[in-house]
Order: C-alpha cells, then sequence, then structure tokens
C-alpha cells in the first residue's frame, strides 16, 4: 500500500502536535488558575488569622508558601459545631445518594423503556426542573414544609435532594443506549419488566450511576439555603450553615474560616477523585444512543 509523503501530508503531523501541545499548555494554564485560590486558602489555614492577609500587596512568595505551619486553627474548630455539621452532612448526603438513585433510576427506565402518551411531555418537566434554581423556589417550599411539621428533621433537609432532574436526564441517557435486542432476548426468557431493570439496566449503567450519585451527593453537601431555612436548630445544622457561623459579627478569624473551608473542601473531593473515571465516562457519553 502507497504511504503519502506529499509535503502537504508530512506539514499535517508538525501542526497536529503543534496544536495538542498548545492544548495541553491552555489546559494546564485553566487547571492551575482554579487552583491557586484553594492552594492560597489551604496555605492561610495553616497561619494565624491576623497574617492572612498580610503577603497580598504586593505578591511574594510568603503569599503561597509558609515556612512555619501551625495547626491552631483546626485545633479551634474543636469547640465549635463544625464536627455535628459535617456528621450531619455526610448521613444526609449518603441517605440523599441512596434513595435518590433508586427514585431516580426507576424514572429515568420508565422514560426510556416505555411508550406512552405523554412521555416526551414528562420528560420535558424533568428537564425544566433543573433548569430552574432550587433557591427561586426554596421560600416557598419552605413554607409548605413548616406546614406539615418537617421543620428542624432531617426527612425535611433530605427529601427535596431525592428526585433530581438532571440525575434521571443522565441516567435515561444511558438507558437509552441499552440494545434494544438485548431487552427483547431477556423478555423471552421469562424476565419480566422490573427483571429487565435490574439484572439488565443496572449492571450495564453502573458508569452512569456513580455519576448521577456524585450529582446527588455535591446537591446536598454544598446545600446552603434549604438547611439554613429547614435546620434552625443545633441538632440538624449542616456544614455550609456552620462554616458561615463561624464569622463574629464585628470579627472574624480567617485562619479559622479557612481550615474549616479546607476540612469541608477535602471530604468531596476525595470522593470525587476515587470516583473520577466513573464520573468522566458517565458525563461524556450523555447524548450518545
Amino acid at each position: 500500500m502507497a504511504v503519502n509523503t506529499t509535503p502537504r501530508a508530512r506539514g499535517r503531523a508538525p501542526r497536529r502536535s503543534l496544536g495538542l501541545f498548545g492544548t495541553s499548555v491552555l489546559g494546564a494554564a485553566i487547571g492551575i488558575a482554579f487552583l491557586i485560590p484553594l492552594w492560597w486558602t489551604a496555605i492561610n489555614s495553616l497561619r494565624p488569622g491576623a497574617e492572612t492577609f498580610r503577603y497580598l500587596n504586593p505578591l511574594e512568595w510568603q503569599t503561597f508558601l509558609t515556612l512555619t505551619p501551625t495547626f491552631d486553627n483546626y485545633v479551634a474548630l474543636a469547640g465549635s459545631d463544625l464536627g455535628r455539621a459535617i456528621l450531619n452532612s455526610l448521613f444526609i448526603s449518603l441517605v440523599t445518594v441512596i434513595f435518590g438513585l433508586a427514585i431516580c433510576a426507576t424514572a429515568a427506565y420508565g422514560l426510556a423503556a416505555f411508550q406512552f402518551r405523554g412521555r416526551g411531555v414528562l420528560f420535558s418537566v424533568v428537564i425544566l426542573s433543573f433548569l430552574i434554581p432550587f433557591d427561586a423556589i426554596a421560600i416557598p417550599l419552605a413554607d409548605m414544609f413548616r406546614d406539615w411539621n418537617l421543620q428542624n428533621t432531617f426527612f425535611g433537609l433530605i427529601l427535596p435532594g431525592l428526585g433530581n432532574g438532571m440525575a434521571i436526564f443522565l441516567l435515561r441517557t444511558f438507558f437509552l443506549a441499552v440494545p434494544g435486542d438485548l431487552v427483547e432476548a431477556a423478555r423471552l426468557d421469562g424476565l419480566g419488566w422490573w427483571g429487565v431493570f435490574w439484572r439488565i439496566y443496572l449492571p450495564l449503567s453502573v458508569p452512569s450511576l456513580i455519576g448521577a450519585g456524585l450529582m446527588l451527593f455535591l446537591f446536598q453537601w454544598q446545600a446552603y439555603v434549604w438547611p439554613l431555612l429547614m435546620g434552625t436548630d443545633r441538632a440538624h445544622i449542616v456544614g455550609p450553615v456552620a462554616l458561615s457561623n463561624l464569622q463574629g459579627q464585628f470579627a472574624v478569624d480567617y485562619g479559622v474560616l479557612f481550615a474549616a473551608s479546607v476540612i469541608l473542601i477535602l471530604i468531596p473531593l476525595v470522593i470525587i477523585l476515587g470516583f473520577q473515571r466513573y464520573f468522566i465516562q458517565s458525563v461524556s457519553t450523555t447524548g450518545l444512543k
């Protein structure tokens, strides 16, 4: 077989390599730009609060490094509500993932596997549900929950996160990619629709389930407005609310504040990094059928 060795063909390889190198440099620069604020926060959590803004103007190497790190800020958190708040956030987020995946996967299966009148309209409502910011409906929804006596209950904090439109959309996209011949073969072998869902759809959609689970987890972990409205006592305080409570009325210890921020960032960061490849796979295949 002849190999194309024309000048045009020989010139494409260097341009392709140059383009790949430029894209890599651009991606690295964007990653560093996102990392710098996080690194600055982590470094200042190891300094006394009075030194937080000492090296900002002008910028110098001490801005992003410290030769005398101290864990006093983390020790000071022992007397706050942050520990209880983190446990509450973990409990709320994990329960939301377990029951939310069951609800979202079932809804996505119904929208993907069954043909019925109004399916398109129902799916449009699902799409609309995650296009509307939750904070826009939080106050009237909180009034409704107070009428149901769900304020200061874990059930009231968990319930709004169970049905996530984005998770349903993501799972439905994966379910649509399941071969129809495989489903028909399973039906001919005597499997009911529940058996098809449990033995075919779910095992084939593990990356999508993990990606949807991460969305549900992050939705609850970073929630602030809803817990602020519904969890007003110390027994139901969550991480973001406890973080905001560290700001005093007249003074703020930024060292303690940054230490608490680092702790709240590390927990979801470790979870996301652990499931990174599944999350990327689930998002990269969204929209494919």
